[in-house]
């Protein structure tokens, strides 16, 4: 299963794209109203980073958000189906 590519607005620290402050999710916005997790993966073999954020949205959710610096995008992780 794909992940999701997402247009997120983001605060722009001294590194860019830093953290997610609203993200657009099925024709809807949602508002980042806690970044309760952060974290970067990479990978060894192509050395791709990603910057992975778990936020609650004004929705009431948590989702799962991160942002592919090789790609210069932002993605919506998927949840697998049981």
């Amino acid at each position: 299963m794909m992940d999701e590519i997402l247009e997120v607005i983001a605060y722009s620290g001294y590194r860019g794209e830093e953290v997610p402050r609203t993200f657009s999710l099925n024709k809807g916005r949602i508002e980042v109203i806690k970044v309760t997790n952060a974290w970067i993966e990479e990978d060894p073999g192509n050395r791709v980073r990603k910057r992975f954020f778990t936020v609650k949205g004004n929705d009431g959710h948590a989702h799962q958000i991160y942002y592919n610096e090789q790609a210069s995008a932002w993605f919506y992780v998927q949840k697998k189906k049981e």
